[in-house]
């Protein structure tokens, strides 16, 4: 190719990639708007009533004083043993449902693998994740609620449900991924199906399955805080009876306690995550 018929599709090839940008933003740009449209956006009003956001956190505010420091610190954490109960609750509920689920997603996560079942097994399997994840844990929540009453094992199976959908889908990806050498020579040796996923496959995706199991294990501590405030038990149920009694005191003494333990906790799956996928995963 000359240099003139070189510069002449190197034009063209930036033409057409910019056309494809312009034409990109062009149809967000369409799509957001008419999402704005549907959903009744009011630019004006978020401008107008933006205040309101700043009295409510000043609501939130305790009024602690140098001199009466420790009665003020009292008197906002007055609730602080059975917040510390409920929190723990919180904490063990998220805990029994990923694992309860990153074992059950484990097993499916198999069937859900292309390169290893029949096609309408495959099929089946992703159909179920889907439907598993594609409702939100609280309105599970409510559903077992109304079954099984209040407290922690609604909370416990409606995380359970969207957790098996997110980490099997996760799951059968790595499967996937995975190199199939290892699978080839076990079913070379004479390995059924099972020694060829046990043998194979397993040691290549155990570090990842157990790292989005830890940070299934992130998400799934807010979730828990959040199906309570339907019943579903834990942290949720004390925050929002705060907030539906109006005492904004002790919405920001326990939102306060949430953050603190979730950051905490996600510190701790951070460097258990680092130490199972080995410190390549930091850059």
């Amino acid at each position: 190719m000359t240099t003139l018929g070189f510069e002449t599709a190197f034009r063209k090839h930036r033409q057409t990639h910019a056309r494809r940008f312009w034409l990109g933003t062009l149809f967000f740009i369409v799509v957001g708007g008419a999402a704005a449209i549907a959903g009744r956006l009011d630019p004006l009003m978020f401008i107008r009533d933006f205040d309101h956001i700043g009295s409510y956190f000043r609501d939130c505010l305790p009024t602690l004083g140098l001199t009466t420091f420790g009665a003020d610190l009292k008197d906002w954490y007055w609730g602080l043993g059975r917040w510390l109960s409920a929190l723990l609750d919180t904490v063990l509920i998220a805990i029994m449902a990923t694992v309860a689920s990153a074992l059950i997603a484990f097993v499916l996560s198999f069937f859900a693998t292309k390169n290893l079942v029949p096609g309408w097994m495959y099929w089946l399997a992703r159909r179920t994740f889907e439907i598993c994840r594609g409702v939100p844990e609280l309105l599970y929540a409510l559903l077992f609620v109304q079954s099984f009453g209040l407290g922690a094992l609604p909370g416990v199976l409606a995380i359970v449900v969207h957790s098996i959908g997110s980490l099997g889908k996760l799951f059968a990806e790595v499967n996937e991924n995975a190199s199939p050498s290892e699978m080839d020579g076990v079913k070379a040796a004479g390995g059924n199906w099972a020694e060829r996923v046990r043998y194979g496959l397993v040691p290549q995706v155990l570090p990842n399955f157990a790292s989005y199991a830890l940070l299934r294990f992130e998400i799934n501590i807010r979730a828990a805080t959040v199906i309570g405030f339907v019943g579903a038990g834990g942290i949720g149920m004390h925050l929002m009876t705060a907030i539906r009694s109006f005492q904004y005191q002790d919405i920001s003494a326990i939102v306060l306690m949430i953050v603190v333990v979730v950051i905490g906790l996600d510190q701790l799956c951070e460097k258990i995550r680092f130490r199972l996928i080995g410190r390549e995963a930091r850059s």
